[in-house]
């Protein structure tokens, strides 16, 4: 419920970031501009002053079927007619046959016709470029890209910041988001939809433009939603890991806090202790008191590692398998030589490091949950396997399941995640049962021993 509930909120502000990116390069008057002065002074025509031939002109307008339209009878002698761009005609909505009034440069190259810059009239009517660069005429051509580019910037979105939980996005990862992204937006750009004026059309970039592939405006939108959509991504993945580290720590700090009250609560485990006592009397009347001398002296051993190393955080594997062939011994006191260990482990290994009290919950285990009998006799093998230690036992099923929280695994997993870094590793098949805990050399590890 909660992962459902954080992907909703989610989703919501990448949606109301995107609506705001969409808003954004469709009534940006910067971005209109920049796309303006793009046009209206390109390098080729300045010289080396800076400075760009501008005519004054007026004259008649003629639209061409393809889209884009002819200046002419204009009152300049030296000029025959001059081009106008199609999202020039778009943009001040001229119809066929308007009077404007207009200021036009050279060709690029010299030999083209001129070219239509600016306009200042339009029938007599003085152009405010503030109300055409900041209010769009046209509702239903504006609803249609402010949804174009809420889509646009959504997906680049959704694709930047998919799968950021649990997990630290590398530079190569981060880049690839980006290519990806970067696909969309030439995708997206091509599929812009665009007016094609005057027939006032609709149709999508690689259709209309009378086949010319460039669209300043198009490119400035497409552009300014790519760049935006990533760093915000990239601040969300951020904040997000930021806060993930956060919250995974206080979940750590809590969970270390209840293992450690499960420890001390095993400390005095009434049952385990009961038990302990009810053996050592078994074996006081059967007057064996050499049996009874030694479980009192492995009891009392068992005890103390326990009170001693409970706050300790590692032990080496020696300390660790001198704990377990004591605490086995009480165990098969108990269930009289029903339970063996197999300990096949090499010395090399004995000075590897793991959290303490990590095999008292797995012999706990082995037993509780199992049929200890003459005929299924318990043997449990513990043994290092690349570098870790297995620990394994058949499974004899009761005939009622023992009854318990299932705690015991879950705090050794968060022990071991708290204190290494790593995680333990579980297999349970229909006849064994069997858990690998990593070892640790002493130079790899900096906890508190």
């Amino acid at each position: 419920m909660k992962k459902s509930l954080d992907s909703y909120f989610s989703f919501t502000t990448h949606g109301i970031v995107a609506l705001a990116i969409s808003l954004i390069v469709n009534f940006s008057y910067l971005l209109s501009l920049i796309a303006y002065e793009r046009d209206y002074s390109p390098p080729e025509l300045r010289d080396a002053n800076g400075e760009i031939a501008v005519t004054e002109v007026s004259g008649i307008i003629r639209l061409n079927v393809d889209g884009y339209g002819y200046l002419t009878a204009c009152n300049s002698g030296d000029i025959d007619s001059i081009y106008v761009q199609p999202w020039r005609l778009r943009m001040f909505d001229v119809t066929d046959g308007d009077l404007v009034q207009a200021e036009a440069v050279p060709s690029s190259n010299g030999r083209g016709h001129y070219r239509l810059i600016n306009v200042k009239s339009i029938n007599g009517r003085d152009i405010d470029y503030g109300e055409i660069f900041g209010h769009p005429k046209y509702a239903a051509e504006s609803l249609l890209q402010i949804v174009f580019y809420l889509l646009m910037s959504l997906l680049m979105i959704v694709v930047m910041t998919l799968r950021i939980r649990g997990s630290n996005i590398s530079f190569g990862s981060f880049a690839k988001r980006m290519a990806v992204c970067l696909a969309f937006t030439v995708l997206f750009y091509f599929a812009a939809p665009v007016v094609e004026r005057p027939m006032g059309v609709l149709r999508p970039l690689f259709l209309g433009r009378g086949g010319s592939m460039f669209d300043t405006i198009v490119i400035m939108k497409c552009s300014f939603s790519l760049v935006v959509s990533i760093l915000y991504a990239f601040i969300y993945t951020l904040v997000y890991q930021r806060q993930s580290m956060v919250v995974e720590n206080e979940r750590l700090k809590s969970e270390n806090l209840t293992t450690r009250y499960d420890m001390l609560v095993s400390q005095v485990n009434p049952h385990f202790f009961f038990n302990s006592l009810n053996s050592l009397a078994t074996l006081v009347r059967e007057n064996d008191n050499d049996k009874a001398l030694t479980y009192i002296d492995t009891m009392s051993y068992t005890f103390r590692y326990i009170l001693q190393n409970g706050q300790n955080m590692a032990v080496t594997l020696r300390e660790e398998l001198a704990f377990a062939d004591a605490y086995g011994y009480l165990f098969k006191i108990r269930y009289a030589d029903k339970i063996f260990f197999d300990i096949e482990v090499d010395e090399s290994f004995k000075n590897r490091l793991l959290p303490s009290l990590s095999l008292q919950p797995l012999i706990d285990n082995a037993v509780k949950h199992n049929a200890v009998t003459s005929r299924n006799p318990m043997r449990i093998t513990i043994r290092v396997e690349n570098d870790r230690l297995c620990v394994s036992n058949p499974k004899y099923p009761l005939l009622e399941p023992a009854t318990g929280t299932g705690t015991g695994l879950k705090n050794l997993s968060s022990r071991y995640m708290l204190i290494t870094g790593r995680d333990i590793e579980i297999t349970d098949t229909p006849d064994r049962f069997t858990v690998q805990l990593p070892l640790l050399k002493s130079e790899n590890v900096n906890f508190k021993r």
